[in-house]
């Protein structure tokens, strides 16, 4: 008798353990990435005369808002514009796919004119920097941007 007894018993405990894991018990959570939105590498870099008469050479990258990229942005603009697709204007030789990339990089270029090179050659300088030029970048465009990026710095 006890087999008979033993075996409902087996099947109702794992029925309620199947039960408590999909009703009850916490959804296991996504791993939140650490960079969440479209890193945008300017195509062309950055070569400026800096204010203590130095220059400096740099490539930069844009990390766009989560939901934000470039290729969204170009057909947004291809539509305000009223061009279709196969009317929709080409990028500037140089430039990339971002419809406002000759405003960033002129926000950039004027930014990095006005400091001097060890401005470029200490962390917090350099991360000062860069959250002044994202903030200029959000007022003065539609480029929804998180973070600025130097992923290459020379200074001579």
């Amino acid at each position: 008798m006890k087999p008979k007894i033993l075996i409902p018993t087996l099947i109702a405990v794992l029925a309620a353990g199947g039960a408590y894991k999909l009703l009850l018990a916490e959804p296991e959570a996504k791993p939140k990435h650490k960079v969440e939105g479209e890193v945008y590498v300017m195509p062309r870099e950055f070569l400026v005369n800096l204010a203590d008469g130095r220059f400096a050479r740099l490539s930069v990258a844009l990390v766009f808002a989560h939901g934000y990229t470039a290729s969204h942005a170009a057909e947004v603009a291809a539509k305000e514009s009223g061009a279709g697709k196969k009317g929709a204007a080409k990028p500037i030789e140089g430039f990339g796919a971002l419809p406002q990339e000759p405003v960033v990089r002129d926000i950039i270029t004027g930014s990095l004119a006005s400091v001097r090179a060890r401005s470029l050659q200490r962390a917090k300088a350099r991360e000062r920097l860069k959250r002044r030029i994202k903030k200029r970048i959000t007022a003065k465009t539609d480029v929804k941007v998180d973070d600025v990026l130097f992923t290459d710095v020379a200074v001579q």
